[in-house]
Order: structure tokens, then C-alpha cells, then sequence
């Protein structure tokens, strides 16, 4: 019979050798799995991470080993790439750093056998991904196990297979269920015994054959349904030998349809369900990628705790656990590779083989719903070579599965007629209206738009979100990184998405705060703060209680601002978000109202004065909070950016003038203003060719372009704009500019 056992602990662990070792060397660190070597230095900014080969070693003996014919070494998570070698020689080489991989160790086993583990997570232009907004942690992530099985087996060999796949199709309220098994080295005579179970693990069908297919119906099936009712059955294929069992493989599986509607969005079991999530990277502060399991089952129960129904999971194949948890918790899942941000004509064959890797290995799960072929990937254009290896993979997926649907994540500029977006079943699209430009107000017309200029073709938002740290003002604005204004956008964002019935999905960017190491905005390097949590698990900024108002049943009340003590006005605005109909809220136990809100979104004008305790009322839900009257702003609340040339705060400004302060829109409606603007972006762009388009960071200065660059500051713009290409302002060129611009009269609003 099949043995599995685990190879985590007591491994040797080198960053700094420089070949294959021949024993184990004293020297070397002794870790245990998982484990990456960027745990630290992949989260604390300056782009500088370890990126490099790193080895893994460790000695196993074949006394200790349970019996078996063959014997094959399972790696669940190697970043980027990896090789093995066993006793020196040299058996395997995997590109691709989140999918199981397997390696036949079976002829280069000895009495004591030495295991050496090479992952390499270095620059490289045909492995995927080499240039995305998360960092790419090196390091034996996940799980290693050996397995031993006999010489006829359920198939270990081809991409990480399961070794069986399971397809239930609804009809009526039956469901038709094909199982598909995959054998090696199979003998005459052998059979195959397949039995399906409950989710009470009462037997629902079984049959022996020679065949390696077979058919079954379950009458009046218990559907899949999502949050509502994520009921599992599980199939079991035992490979018999003269009727003894030498192998068995098992899996879970679901039994739902659904179709993506362009109108009515998803529909589940024939029931509209809307699709409102989030998206989630795995990194976790000072772990990296290197999680246990107790890891992800928080992860899952805080996204239930939100009300989410689906989540995002961003940008490549994550831990068969994580995907188990889903398929129990009933979260609709989108599952993708890391095709992102920038093409590589060289990585087309990698693209396929995490493709392939990524459906095997993940068939079974009825939360996945739709394959994501690219994110952003068009960021810098379409051409030809990138229009064919999106074909190749949307056609590869549809072979593959036919029970499932394909999408696409584009980024903003991506023109609505670009022949990208034609290529997938589906598409959604990461917009950032509101923070990287443009105006919140700007994203549901936009995809009204997109609605009414392709009208049978369904569309999601894939990514929208801001920034947020532990910095508050009572004025937020676009760009200061506060948790009001991150508030405010996730508010303005509910109302404009949630209420478009057509939009089949839409996914906040992002669940948890995550690792960027190349990130230095908001005072805090190394990171991205989209999230609606901090990254340690352990702080649910306010935005999260807007989404938990508008999608749980799960009754509460929540006082924002609980970080916002000390302010400065005499009458201060405080939020409530609560799923209840009506909020109370006191202050010093004095009731300053009663009030309801269609939206969720409770808002009070509370007089400012000594200390006062805040406490909100909803049904049986309340909570607490102190605000505090300061004479002056408390400047510990203030963002002031770790290494920045210039902060907002330093800026002169003069009433009635332009200053670095003001908005792209605002200068460029003057005709000084414009003038200014277009004689500075043609000395960053260096000059063109005669007759070309300015093409400012890669994309064509679209009107679509301009309006969103409109909703930036000067300042932000143009920090921005030097770090992506290169031109770098001095803080004498920033107070020489700023000048330039207080001369210039501001327009009326």
C-alpha cells in the first residue's frame, strides 16, 4: 500500500555554498520545513533580497523508509526553480515555484542516501513571474514528502497528479459523475474498485472494473452551494491485485453548475449569487511564504468573518490546503499562474507548463470556477507574440476542462477594444480610480461603459483598492495613506460596485497587507498596505468592517477610528458601520441620536470636548471607543515618508495659487499650468521620434490616462513617474517647480 511521510524537519540549509555538497557539512544552518530564506529580508524594502541559489540537504536511511517498489521524493513548493540531486547525481530540474512536483528516486536510493535540494528564485528571463508588485520568496516553502508505492501505482509522473479526476455534471437534480483514474505500470488482471461516499461517509455507489473510467449517477443530489451550503462528497479508486488492494488514491469533489451571466453575473445551481470578495497573496510577516497550516485556516476564517463568497487567489497556484479549506468553507474561487505585468517570448513554454500543472492538480475542487490566464500582463502593450501565447493558454485550458471558464485580469490602460480582451470567456480589470489617479467616483461609470460597448461580454473587477497605515487626519485625502481615507474609498467602492448586478465578480485588493520588498511608500517599506488586515493577522482596519456591514449575516456594530484618539476640532465626524437598521450612538453616555442607513454607513457629528467615551449601540451588538480634545495636531498621526525627497506638508502653498499640492487637473485646466507640465514631461521623456506618441512609463496618453493621472497631486505623480523612469527630482528642483506653480492662479472649483 502507498506510504507517505513526511520530510520536514532536520534539514541542512546553506545560503552562502557554491556547489552540490558530497556529505552533510556541521556548518550549515539546520532548519526545518517549511522555510525560505527571505522571511526577513523580503519584507523590510530596499529591493535588496537575497536572490540566488540556496541548498537544502539531508540524509535519509532505506532502513527507516517504509516498504515500497518505488519511491518518489514529493516537493509542494520550490521557488523558483529547482534541481535534485540524490547521492551526487543529478535527477531532476522544475521550473516554477508554486505547484507539487515529484521526482523517481527509486534507483539512486542507497543504505544512506544524501539529498540535495538546489532552489533558485535569481532573475531569469523564461520563468514566471520576473517583474510584479509582491516578492518572490526563494526557499523549500512547502511541504516535502516521500511516498512509497508498489510497482503498479495510481500515476505520481505527470505534473503533480492527483492520480484521479473527478467530473459531476448537473442534470436535473441528479448528477452524472464521470471518475477518471491514471495508472503505472499496470498488470493483466488488475481491477480498479471505485466507491463514492457522503459527506457522512455512507456509501452512495461502488464498482469494480478493468477500466479505468467509470460512470455513476447520484439521484437527488446535494448540490454544492457555496457559503450557503458547501456540502462535499469523496470518491476512493483502490487498485486491487487478486483482489488484495495495493494502492488507493482518494479525493473530495462537489457536485453545482454555474454559468457567468453578462447581465445577471454568477449563477450558482441556477440562483443569482454575486461574486463579492477579496484577493489573497500567502506571505505572512516574518514567515514569508513559509506557513503552517494553522496559518491558512486563520486566513480562511477571517475571510469568512469579512462575508466574503470568493476569493482571488493572487498570483499563482497556492497550497493544496488553502484550496481544501475553500472547497469546505464554499468560497468560488478564480485560480491563476504568474503570467503578470511583463511578457517574456521566452517564458511561453513556462507558461504552459504551470497552466498544465495548475488545472492537474487542482481539477477536483468544485470552489474553482475560472483559470486566470495573465494579470496586467498588457501593461506595456499587445503585440502579436502575447495575443498568441494567451490563445495557446485559453485553448489549452478548455482542452483540459471543459467544465470550467477562462478570464483575464487587465490593467486600466488597457483599451476596451484591445484584441486581448476577446481571447478569454470572461474579464475583469484592476482599476485603481480614486488612489492612482482619477477619481473614486470615476469607476462605476467606467464599467458601465464597458458594459454598454461590449454587451455579451461579462465583466469583473479584479483588483481595486488603497493604502492604509496607522496615519488619521479628519480631512483624508487621495494619497496620505490614513485609514479614513481608506475608509471613505472602500465606502464610495461598495456603493458603485456592489450595486452593478451585471459585474460577475469583484475582488478588493487585497485581504492582507503583504511583502513587496521593493515597495517605499507610506512610511513603512517593504510592504504593500492595500489590505484590509495589517500582515501580522492581527489588526482589521476599518475598511474591513465596511465590507463585514454590506456581506455578513454575522450581527455587530463597529466605531471606526478607535486608532483616531487625540483631534484637533470642536466637533469631530465619527463612523459607525454595522449590518444592523438602526445605530445609537453615546458619548459619555449621553445618546446624540438614533440613526439608519440603507448603506450600511452610520455617521455622527460628536461634540469635541475633555475625553469623551464613545459607545455605539446596534440591537444587542455595541462598542466602544475614546476620542480626546488636543489644542494641536498630534504629529505622531502624520505620514511622513521614510527617504522621501520632499512631503506634502513641507510644501508652500499660497490661497488662490497653484502649488505641488494640487491636482494634475487642476494645472493642466490653466493654460500656464499645461504649458509647465508639457515642457517638464518632454524633458522626462527625453523627445521621441517626430510624429510618435508621448509614451510617459509605457502606456500611450490616452484621455482615459489623463483623467486618471488628473486625480494626482503633482507631487505624487512625479514621484512616481522618476521612480518608473528614471528621472530623479532633487528637492531643490521640487521647491524650484513648486515656485513656478504658486504664481500660477488656481481655478475656481
Amino acid at each position: 500500500m502507498r506510504n507517505i511521510i513526511s520530510l520536514n524537519p532536520k534539514w541542512s540549509f546553506s545560503k552562502t555554498a557554491t556547489a552540490v555538497p558530497a556529505a552533510i557539512d556541521a556548518a550549515w544552518d539546520v532548519i526545518d520545513l517549511p522555510h525560505t530564506w527571505n522571511a526577513i529580508d523580503g519584507q523590510d524594502g530596499g529591493n535588496d533580497y537575497h536572490r540566488g541559489t540556496c541548498y537544502y540537504a539531508k540524509e535519509i536511511n532505506k532502513a527507516d523508509l517504509p516498504a515500497g517498489e518505488q519511491y518518489y521524493l514529493e516537493l509542494r513548493g520550490a521557488n523558483s526553480s529547482a534541481d535534485v540531486y540524490v547521492n551526487g547525481k543529478h535527477l531532476a530540474h522544475h521550473d516554477g515555484g508554486y505547484s507539487t512536483w515529484r521526482v523517481n528516486i527509486t534507483e539512486a536510493l542507497t543504505d544512506k542516501t544524501l539529498l540535495v535540494v538546489a532552489v533558485d528564485n535569481a532573475p531569469n528571463d523564461r520563468v514566471y513571474p520576473q517583474m510584479a508588485d509582491f516578492t518572490f520568496y526563494g526557499g523549500l516553502y512547502r511541504d516535502v514528502n516521500l511516498i512509497a508505492v508498489p510497482a503498479s501505482h495510481f500515476d505520481l509522473d505527470y505534473y503533480g497528479t492527483p492520480g484521479i479526476k473527478v467530473t459531476p455534471i448537473i442534470s436535473g437534480n441528479d448528477a452524472n459523475v464521470e471518475v477518471e483514474v491514471f495508472l503505472t505500470n499496470a498488470k493483466e488482471g488488475q481491477r480498479v474498485k471505485y466507491t463514492i461516499y457522503d459527506k457522512e461517509e455512507n456509501v452512495v455507489a461502488t464498482v469494480e472494473s478493468a477500466e479505468t473510467k467509470a460512470n455513476f449517477v447520484i439521484e437527488n443530489v446535494h448540490k454544492w452551494h457555496g457559503r450557503k451550503d458547501p456540502y462535499l462528497y469523496c470518491c476512493e479508486a483502490e487498485l486491487c491485485d487478486n483482489g488484495e488492494v495495493i494502492d488507493s488514491v482518494c479525493t473530495r469533489f462537489g457536485c453545482r453548475s454555474f454559468v457567468i451571466d453578462p447581465e445577471k453575473g454568477f449563477i450558482l445551481n441556477g440562483e443569482e449569487y454575486p461574486l463579492r470578495g477579496v484577493s489573497r497573496h500567502q506571505d505572512r510577516l516574518g514567515k514569508g511564504n513559509a506557513l503552517s497550516r494553522q496559518d491558512h485556516e486563520e486566513d480562511i476564517k477571517l475571510i469568512c468573518e469579512v462575508g466574503a463568497t470568493t476569493i482571488r487567489l493572487a498570483h499563482y497556484q497556492h497550497d493544496q490546503y488553502f484550496y481544501d479549506l475553500c472547497d469546505e468553507a464554499g468560497l468560488v474561487i478564480w485560480a491563476e499562474i504568474p503570467y503578470i505585468s511583463k511578457h517574456m517570448p521566452a517564458g511561453r513554454e513556462n507558461t504552459i507548463s504551470q497552466m498544465t500543472e495548475l488545472i492537474t492538480q487542482n481539477y477536483n475542487h468544485p470552489c474553482i470556477v475560472v483559470w486566470g490566464l495573465s494579470n496586467e500582463i498588457s501593461i506595456g502593450g499587445s503585440d502579436e507574440d502575447l495575443l498568441e501565447n494567451h490563445r495557446i493558454l485559453n485553448n489549452l485550458c478548455h482542452e483540459m476542462d471543459k467544465t470550467r471558464l477562462t478570464t483575464i485580469a487587465a490593467v486600466s490602460m488597457c483599451k476596451m477594444d484591445d484584441p486581448y480582451l476577446q481571447i478569454p470567456d470572461v474579464v475583469s480589470y484592476n482599476h485603481y480610480f480614486g488612489w492612482y489617479g482619477g477619481e473614486t467616483s470615476m469607476n462605476g461609470p467606467w464599467f458601465d461603459k464597458f458594459h454598454a460597448t461590449h454587451p455579451n461580454i461579462p465583466i469583473g473587477c479584479s483588483e481595486y483598492g488603497c493604502e492604509a497605515l496607522n496615519w488619521h487626519n479628519s480631512d483624508p485625502k487621495q494619497g496620505d495613506y490614513s485609514e479614513e481615507y481608506q475608509a471613505y474609498y472602500h465606502e464610495e467602492l461598495i456603493k458603485q460596485l456592489f450595486t452593478r448586478k451585471f459585474m460577475w465578480a469583484t475582488h478588493v485588493w487585497n485581504m492582507f497587507d503583504f511583502g513587496a520588498d521593493a515597495r517605499a511608500e507610506g512610511g513603512e517599506n517593504g510592504q504593500n498596505h492595500k489590505g484590509l488586515m495589517t500582515m501580522d493577522r492581527k489588526y482589521k482596519k476599518d475598511a474591513f468592517y465596511a465590507y463585514k456591514a454590506w456581506l455578513s449575516d454575522e450581527p455587530f456594530v463597529h466605531l471606526c477610528g478607535k486608532r483616531y484618539v487625540d483631534r484637533v476640532e470642536d466637533v469631530t465626524k465619527v463612523t459607525v458601520y454595522s449590518n444592523q437598521p438602526t445605530v445609537e450612538l453615546f458619548a459619555n453616555g449621553q445618546s446624540l441620536g438614533v440613526k439608519e442607513a440603507a448603506d450600511h454607513f452610520f455617521y455622527f457629528e460628536v461634540p469635541n470636548a475633555g475625553e469623551t467615551k464613545l459607545e455605539a449601540v446596534a440591537g444587542d451588538c455595541r462598542d466602544e471607543s475614546v476620542i480626546r480634545k488636543v489644542d494641536t495636531f498630534n504629529e505622531d498621526y502624520r505620514l511622513v515618508e521614510v527617504g522621501a525627497i520632499l512631503n506634502w506638508f513641507d510644501i508652500e502653498e499660497k490661497p488662490g495659487r497653484l502649488s505641488l499640492n494640487s491636482k494634475m487637473s487642476a494645472v493642466i485646466s490653466t493654460l500656464r499650468g499645461k504649458l509647465l507640465f508639457m515642457k517638464l514631461m518632454g524633458k522626462m521623456l527625453g523627445g521621441g521620434k517626430k510624429g510618435e506618441k508621448a509614451k510617459p512609463m509605457g502606456f500611450e496618453m490616452t484621455p482615459e490616462l489623463m483623467s486618471m493621472m488628473g486625480g494626482f497631486t503633482v507631487l505624487r505623480l512625479l514621484t512616481m513617474a522618476g521612480g518608473m523612469m528614471d528621472a530623479k527630482f532633487t528637492k531643490e528642483d521640487l521647491l524650484k517647480l513648486n515656485k513656478k506653480l504658486n504664481k500660477i492662479k488656481a481655478p475656481k472649483e
